[in-house]
C-alpha cells in the first residue's frame, strides 16, 4: 500500500513560541518513507530529532509573532503483516525490558482504577490476541464515536464512565484494559485515509503478543494494515502533533490521505527535510 500525505496547518502566533511538531512519518520497520518535504512559512531555522527507541521524530523551531503556516508532504509504502491466529500473552516475568513500562498505568489511562470493570468484562475471554480482540470489540459496541464530546484532558476512566468519545479515547481505553489484565499496550498516531470525511490524525492502540505488536483500531474506521505511523507511546501526551512553549491559536487544519494499491518503482534519493520561505 502507497500512501500519499497533505498536511497543512496554519497558526496565528500572539508570541514569540517555541514549537515541537510531531508530523513526520516514524521510522518503523512496517513503512517505508520514499520521500518527505516540510515547509515553514516565514522561513525558520529547523532542529529535527528521532527518538531512537521508538522511531518518533520531531521537529522543532521558534516562531516569531505573526502568522505561521506549515506545510508536510509524504510518500510511504506499509506493509503490515497482520497477526496469525492463536497469539498468545506472555506471562509477566517474560515481558522484555524495555515493553514491561507498557504495563503501567498513566496520565489518560488509569489501568490500576479499571482493573475490576477489565477482569469482569474480559477475563473469561481466551487469553491473547482473542481476548484483546474482545476488548477492541466492546469498545466499538459499547462506545459511542461522538466528536466533540471530549476534549484533550478526558481519560480512559472518563471514557468508560460517559460511553463516548473520538478515536483517541477509544485507543486510550483500549490500551488501559490491557494494562488492567497484564498485557503491555501502547498508543499509535498516524495517519490513514476514511470512506467518511473530514480527514484527520487518526488513533489505534497495540499489545504485545507473542513477542510482537499487534494492532487495533476499535473504532474500524479504517483497516489498520493501511495507517501510516507517526508516533508510538504511553498515551496521547507521547505523540501529541504539536505542543506549543508560548501562545498561539491553531486556525485551520487540513490534512488529505490519498492511496494506491501498487506503489510505483521509488525514486533513487534522500527524504528532503527544509524550511522554504
Amino acid at each position: 500500500m502507497l500512501s500519499s500525505i497533505d498536511v497543512k496547518l496554519v497558526y496565528d502566533v500572539a508570541e514569540p513560541t517555541h514549537f515541537c511538531l510531531h508530523l513526520q512519518v516514524a521510522d518503523h520497520a512496517d513503512q517505508h518513507l520514499r520521500e518527505e518535504r516540510l515547509q515553514v512559512e516565514p522561513a525558520l531555522p529547523l532542529h529535527d530529532y528521532r527518538d531512537p527507541v521508538k522511531g518518533n521524530r520531531f521537529v522543532r523551531f521558534d516562531a516569531p509573532k505573526g502568522q505561521l503556516q506549515v506545510h508536510y508532504r509524504a510518500e510511504v509504502e506499509v506493509n503490515y503483516a497482520l497477526p496469525t491466529p492463536g497469539l498468545g500473552e506472555a506471562p509477566v516475568n517474560q515481558i522484555p525490558d524495555e515493553v514491561l513500562h507498557f504495563l503501567s498505568p498513566t496520565r489518560y489511562c488509569e489501568s490500576d482504577l479499571l482493573g475490576n470493570a477489565a477482569q469482569q468484562l474480559f477475563c473469561k475471554a481466551p487469553a491473547g490476541l482473542e481476548r484483546v480482540q474482545a476488548i477492541s470489540d466492546w469498545i466499538h459496541d459499547n462506545i459511542a464515536y461522538t466528536p466533540g464530546s471530549s476534549d484533550a484532558t478526558t481519560t480512559a476512566q472518563q471514557i468508560f464512565v460517559q460511553r463516548q468519545g473520538v478515536c483517541r479515547d477509544f485507543a486510550h481505553l483500549g490500551v488501559t484494559f490491557c494494562r488492567a489484565l497484564n498485557i503491555p499496550a501502547r498508543l499509535v498516531a498516524g495517519y490513514v485515509f476514511f470512506d467518511e470525511p473530514p480527514q484527520d490524525f487518526h488513533a489505534i492502540f497495540e499489545a504485545w503478543l507473542d513477542g510482537r505488536w499487534v494492532l487495533f483500531d476499535p473504532t474500524r474506521m479504517a483497516p489498520v494494515e493501511r495507517l501510516v505511523r507517526v508516533g508510538t507511546g504511553r498515551d496521547a501526551k507521547d505523540v501529541a502533533f504539536a505542543t506549543l512553549f508560548g501562545k498561539a491559536q491553531l486556525l485551520s487544519k487540513d490534512i488529505a490521505v490519498r492511496e494506491s494499491e501498487t506503489p510505483p518503482a521509488a525514486t533513487p534519493g534522500q527524504p528532503l527535510l527544509r524550511a522554504v520561505a
